[in-house]
């Protein structure tokens, strides 16, 4: 079958990701979240596509399944639960873990599987596979953005997909007999030049899309291990099972050699119009611990800021929020407390508003906002700032809603935002798990341009809603 979309001669990885990229935007073949750009697409016809996957034969065989944890897998991930087999998950860019096993309510409805299945499910019905365990993966669904009718693959440009088999066949997790599928829109299936794929590449055996099944008969060898030069230690810093996995092959006397410095990039924003993600943003002074803060001298800068703000700009309407855990102040109700016109008879201490004025300098007239749920009682916000520091998600305005076990973040724009949510995956603070997502009014599009909205507290938890309300509303 000729690929919809041509490549041409001379084409880099790049070239070719954002070439589809744009073709499904273009031909709005997605759906949420979108745009699809730096991202495994979650095409139109995903379930029909991965409900290909018990039809193959190698399946019936299969005992344990390793599906990635991409939104257009969620159909393969659901087929492997109906059929009452092992699912593994890999954790979201490795940070706590190379995979967990997912663990279904005894007796689970076809419903309940299909909540296992999601994002969500994963978090919530799962538990950690270490390096230690003795597993064997007879079968690997992988994200592609492109795929060729040989089987070679390109991801979205991390490399994690291709770095996880290499852990796994490090661990002897998988061997030459385990099988690769990918799972893909049709307009993915495109003319890969073999010379764009290296040893580390993923290679896949089976190509599965909304109208048809690819057996690829790829020739080319998948990675064997890890290959340590092509790694740095800036990386191993970032994932830490890395480090586990290298220091158990250095005791196996094998070559752990880590590459000087970060291979080259291959051809991005430049050459082929690639978005750049925004830089890291360094935390502002209002995200220090308290105990660092001089009051008197804070407050006389936040009157600075707030001044300058109301020269430029109409103060953003906040809506009064409930009080938060209480011994710390909320910065909701700070926030409440610090703008717009007194009504009534109220004292103003100059160190209640700071906190929320001080994130408000300087705010972009259209913020995107990620709701924080299942925050534990008891937590302090400066609890919740230091994690924030520490995942480099630090967000230009923390609003703070304790009794409500929530938080909501504003970022400057849906990419930051995306940044920090991929951060914030697998958060856990004082034992407890907490949510990260888009915040209710927002998703499936962009802010309407009024950074202060917040949804209204009445609403229910974005957690306790079903997969069909949020697809209603997205």
């Amino acid at each position: 079958m000729e690929p919809v979309i041509k490549i041409n001669p001379g084409a880099t990885k790049w070239d070719i990701r954002q070439k589809i990229w744009d073709y499904i935007e273009e031909k709005n073949l997605a759906n949420f979240p979108r745009p699809v750009h730096n991202r495994i697409p979650n095409f139109k016809g995903a379930f029909t596509a991965c409900d290909r996957v018990s039809e193959l034969q190698v399946f019936s065989q299969t005992v344990e399944v390793k599906v990635d944890p991409d939104k257009p897998l969620e159909g393969a991930r659901l087929a492997v639960l109906q059929a009452q087999k092992t699912l593994l998950v890999p954790t979201p860019r490795l940070r706590t873990g190379l995979f967990n096993k997912i663990t279904p309510p005894q007796g689970a409805s076809k419903e309940q599987l299909r909540v296992c299945s999601t994002a969500q499910g994963v978090k919530d019905f799962s538990v950690p596979v270490g390096l230690e365990a003795k597993v064997k993966v007879d079968l690997v669904v992988v994200g592609s953005v492109a795929v060729s009718e040989k089987g070679l693959r390109i991801g979205k440009g991390e490399g994690y997909a291709d770095l996880e088999y290499g852990m796994m066949a490090s661990m002897g997790a998988v061997n030459e007999s385990t099988v690769v599928v990918t799972v893909v829109h049709d307009c993915q299936v495109v003319d890969i030049p073999e010379e764009l794929i290296g040893s580390h590449d993923l290679t896949v055996d089976f190509i599965l899309t909304p109208t048809r099944v690819i057996t690829t008969n790829c020739q080319l060898p998948k990675p064997q291990g890890i290959i340590w030069i092509k790694l740095d230690a800036e990386k191993l810093e970032k994932i830490p099972v890395l480090k586990k996995l290298r220091a158990l092959e250095e005791e196996a006397g094998k070559d752990v050699t880590l590459g000087e410095t970060p291979a080259a990039p291959e051809p991005g924003p430049q050459a082929t119009g690639r978005p750049r993600r925004p830089a890291r943003r360094r935390p502002r002074p209002n995200m220090q611990p308290d105990a660092e803060r001089d009051p008197k001298e804070e407050s006389k800068q936040d009157g600075r800021a707030e001044g300058e703000q109301k020269a430029r700009l109409h103060p953003p309407r906040v809506r009064k929020e409930s009080r938060g855990d209480g011994g710390e102040g909320s910065e909701g109700e700070m926030a409440a407390r610090g703008k717009g016109k007194s009504r009534g008879n109220r004292e103003k201490a100059p160190e209640e508003g700071a906190r929320e004025v001080a994130s408000q300098r300087k705010l972009p007239l259209s913020v995107t906002t990620v709701y924080l749920g299942g925050i534990p009682a008891g937590l302090r916000v400066s609890e919740l700032k230091t994690a924030l520091r520490e995942k480099e998600a630090t967000p230009l305005r923390l609003t703070w809603q304790g009794a409500q076990h929530r938080a909501f973040l504003d970022y400057s724009d849906p990419q930051a935002a995306e940044q920090a949510l991929e951060s914030l995956q697998g958060l856990s603070l004082n034992g407890h798990s907490l949510q990260a997502e888009l915040a209710k009014s927002q998703r499936g599009g962009k802010r309407s341009g009024q950074p202060g909205r917040r949804p209204r507290a009445k609403a229910a938890p974005a957690e306790a809603r079903g997969d069909a309300a949020e697809a209603a509303e997205q």
